[in-house]
C-alpha cells in the first residue's frame, strides 16, 4: 500500500500517491454527504498509520471506530483492488485509541480554563464584546495574583471576587461591569447542565500521549468520539481549536520533515469557522500558516470548500473533491468554487465532473516533491483496510481496556486553584473581623469598668483640681485615639491581604 512513493490514494489516468513529507502542508477533503468523504480521510488515517505518523480524526457519526476492526472482506471490495492496480490488498484494524470529552467512550480529554483562554472561552459562551472584554479583565487579574483557573468553579469564584471589589479593580483594570459578570456567569450554568464541565479541569491533556507508536512501529489512531459532542457544535469547535493552538505553542520548531509527527483530521470543518469572530480568524489563519513548521498536518473535510475562509483554504495544498450537488443558485456557484481550487486539466471538465461524480469517486490533486499541485485528475479511490462502519460497545471497551494509555484520564484531580485560594481569604477574612470586633468589645467593657472604678474612687477622695481634670482628659483622648489606630491599622492589613 505505502511505497516510497508515498500514500496510494487511488487512481484515475494514473495512480495518485500523497507524499509524507507534503502532508504538513495541509489539504482539504470536500463533497457532499455519502459521497465517501470519510472513507478518504480512513484511507489517508490509514496510509499515515502504517508510516508510522499518529494521526488524530474527530468522529461525528461513530463510524470511524471501525479503525479498530479490519474491514469484513467482500467481492466489491477486492474488484476496486483490482481495478486500480493495487498490489497485496488485505483487511488489517490500526493501533487505536479512543477519547471522548465527556469520558463515556474513551479515556477523557481536559483542558484547564487558563489554557483554553479568553478568546476561545468567550466564544464559547457566546459573549457580545462587553462581556468579552471583562472575562479578559478576569483572566488578567487571575495572572497578575497568581491564581490558577483550572475548572469552572474556579473561574466562577474569580468572577465573584471581581464583581465584589470591582471599585478597587476598576481603578488598575478599567471599569467592571456586574451586569457582565452575571452574564458570564449564566452562560457558564448553561456550559455545566450541557455536560461541557467535564472537559474544564485536570489532568489536563499531555500532547505526548497523541503522538504514540505501538511496538511495531504503526502511527497510533486517535479516535475521537464526537457523536455526542456534536449536538454542542460551539463546544466541539473550540476543542478542536483548543488542540490545534496547544499543538502549535507547545511543539519546537523542525522546519520540513521527511514525515509529519502528527496529522489531525477535523470533520465538519465548517464548525471551526461558523460565526467566529474575525480577530479568531485571523488566529486560525496564523496558526494553520505556521503549524506546519512544527510538523503538524492538518486536514479539513467539510461538503465545500465555501466552508472554509479563503484565508485557510490557500493554504490547504492537498485537495480531494467528491461529488457536488448543483440544484440551487447557492450549490451551483459551491461547484464553480470548488472546480476553481484545482489545476486546470486539459483533458478534463472539473466543473461537470463534479456534478457527475459516483459513490468512491472524487476529483484528486495533491502536491509533488517540489510542493507544486499536480494537474487534477478523475479518481477512484482505494478500498479501505478497516471496517467502514461502527463497533460494538463490548469492542469499544475491549479497545480502551487494552489501551497504551490506561487509567491516567480516567480520574479528575482537583488541586489548590483559584476557588480554594479566594475560600481560604474570604474565610481568613471573617476571622479577623470577628477577632478584631471581640477585641474592641473587651477594650470597651475594660474602659467602661475603669471609668466606673473612677467615679467610685473621686467620690471617695472629693473633687479634682482643675489641673487634675485637665490632665486625666488628656490622657483618655491620647489614648483613646492612638487605640482606635492601631486597631484600624490592624484590620486594614488583614483585610488588604
Amino acid at each position: 500500500m505505502e511505497q516510497d512513493a508515498g500514500i496510494f490514494v487511488g487512481a484515475g489516468q494514473s495512480a495518485l500517491y500523497l507524499l509524507p513529507r507534503m502532508t504538513n502542508r495541509h489539504g482539504m477533503i470536500a463533497g457532499a454527504t455519502g459521497t465517501g468523504k470519510t472513507v478518504t480521510a480512513r484511507v489517508i488515517a490509514e496510509g499515515l498509520s502504517h508510516l508510522g505518523v499518529p494521526v488524530f480524526i474527530s468522529d461525528v457519526k461513530g463510524d470511524l471506530a471501525g479503525l479498530a476492526r479490519p474491514v469484513p472482506m467482500h467481492p466489491k471490495l477486492e474488484e476496486r483492488a483490482k481495478k486500480i492496480g493495487l498490489e497485496g490488498y488485505h483487511p488489517a484494524a490500526a493501533p487505536v485509541v479512543f477519547w471522548d470529552l465527556y469520558g463515556e467512550q474513551g479515556h477523557p480529554i481536559r483542558s484547564t480554563v487558563s489554557e483554553m483562554g479568553p478568546l476561545l472561552l468567550g466564544r464559547l459562551l457566546d459573549l457580545n464584546a462587553t462581556q468579552d472584554a471583562i472575562l479578559h479583565l478576569v483572566f488578567k487579574v487571575a495572572d497578575d495574583n497568581g491564581l490558577l483557573l483550572l475548572d469552572i468553579d474556579d473561574l466562577r469564584s474569580m468572577l465573584n471576587w471581581v464583581g465584589e471589589n470591582a471599585k478597587q479593580i476598576s481603578i488598575q483594570y478599567g471599569g467592571v461591569s456586574t451586569a457582565s459578570i452575571a452574564a458570564i456567569q449564566r452562560g457558564l450554568l448553561v456550559l455545566e447542565q450541557e455536560g461541557a464541565g467535564r472537559f474544564f479541569g485536570e489532568p489536563a491533556l499531555e500532547l505526548t500521549d497523541f503522538m504514540r507508536t505501538d511496538l511495531t512501529g504503526r502511527g497510533i489512531v486517535n479516535v475521537l468520539a464526537a457523536d455526542k459532542l456534536m449536538t454542542n457544535p460551539k463546544l466541539y469547535a473550540t476543542a478542536l481549536l483548543w488542540l490545534l493552538s496547544e499543538l502549535f505553542e507547545e511543539l519546537p520548531e523542525v522546519g520540513d520533515v521527511d514525515r509529519p509527527k502528527l496529522v489531525l483530521f477535523f470533520d465538519e470543518a465548517h464548525l471551526l469557522f461558523e460565526d467566529a469572530p474575525e480577530a479568531l480568524i485571523d488566529k486560525i489563519e496564523q496558526v494553520v500558516r505556521l503549524v506546519r513548521s512544527k510538523g503538524v498536518g492538518l486536514f479539513f473535510v467539510s461538503q465545500s470548500p465555501l466552508d472554509v475562509p479563503d484565508q485557510v483554504l490557500g493554504q490547504l495544498g492537498n485537495r480531494v473533491q467528491h461529488a457536488l450537488r448543483a440544484f440551487t443558485p447557492r450549490d451551483q456557484k459551491a461547484v464553480k468554487a470548488a472546480a476553481q481550487t484545482f489545476r486546470v486539466n486539459p483533458k478534463l471538465d472539473t466543473v461537470e465532473a463534479i456534478t457527475q461524480l459516483g459513490v468512491g469517486e472524487a476529483l484528486v490533486s495533491l502536491l509533488d516533491a517540489k510542493g507544486i499541485p499536480t494537474m487534477v485528475e478523475r479518481t477512484l479511490i482505494r478500498p479501505p483496510e478497516t471496517q467502514m462502519g461502527a463497533i460494538t460497545p463490548e469492542e469499544r471497551a475491549a479497545v480502551i481496556k487494552a489501551s497504551p494509555i490506561g487509567g491516567r484520564y480516567d480520574v479528575a484531580v482537583n488541586r489548590e486553584s483559584a476557588q480554594e485560594i479566594l475560600a481560604r481569604r474570604t474565610a481568613e477574612k471573617a476571622a479577623a473581623a470577628a477577632q478584631a470586633a471581640e477585641t474592641e468589645a473587651a477594650a470597651k467593657a475594660e474602659a467602661a469598668a475603669e471609668r466606673t472604678a473612677s467615679r467610685k474612687t473621686s467620690r471617695g477622695r472629693g473633687r479634682q483640681s482643675v489641673g487634675e481634670t485637665l490632665a486625666k482628659s488628656v490622657a483618655r483622648t491620647v489614648g483613646s485615639a492612638v487605640g482606635r489606630q492601631i486597631v484600624r491599622g490592624i484590620l486594614g492589613a488583614i483585610l488588604k491581604g
